[in-house]
């Protein structure tokens, strides 16, 4: 397995992947992100609107004509193989998001979606956070800071400094 940061593919990630996967793409892409923090200046714009607004204005709006920033699904669907599939577990709320559909028919792509199932997967998945982490959890935190320190470490991670990626509250 290769891990690519967007940081330095971030103009020619679809290409790279292609050339490691002889011009095919991937089975399968799961798309983790949802109501991202960048992408469409558009949809950007019309978050912020959205959030002057007072909260019973701007949730009847958001069911009704809300956004999304959409560019890491499209890149999910610009990179998955013909007949390939796409994961989709961050959560995306807009309603008129545009979506490819021609691509999507077209490649042959299936769309899965949903959220997380956590009450079905714990059983499976309690066992295997034992001391040896086989899956990584205890290194995964890119930061640990005390709560006190919470308002700081969620400024620090929306606006992506110190390459946060997860970060651990420790009491």
């Amino acid at each position: 397995m290769t891990a690519l940061d967007l940081n330095e593919h971030e103009k020619d990630l679809a290409d790279v992947i292609r050339d490691m996967t002889d011009g095919r793409g991937p089975d399968a892409v799961i798309d983790a992100v949802g109501m991202e923090a960048h992408g469409s200046p558009g949809a950007s714009a019309a978050q912020r609107i959205t959030g002057l607004l007072p909260d019973a204005l701007a949730a009847k709006i958001m069911e009704r004509a809300g956004v999304d920033r959409l560019h890491a699904l499209n890149l999910a669907i610009d990179i998955v193989r013909r007949g390939g599939t796409i994961s989709v577990v961050g959560v995306y709320g807009g309603m008129t998001d545009p979506l490819p559909m021609l691509t999507l028919f077209d490649k042959q792509i299936q769309l899965r979606m949903g959220q997380a199932n956590v009450k079905r997967w714990v059983d499976d998945i309690l066992p295997l956070l034992t001391d040896d982490d086989p899956l990584g959890v205890d290194s995964f935190a890119t930061h640990e800071v005390p709560l006190t320190e919470a308002p700081d470490a969620y400024r620090m991670f929306q606006e992506k400094r110190d390459g946060a990626v997860k970060v651990l509250f420790k009491p």
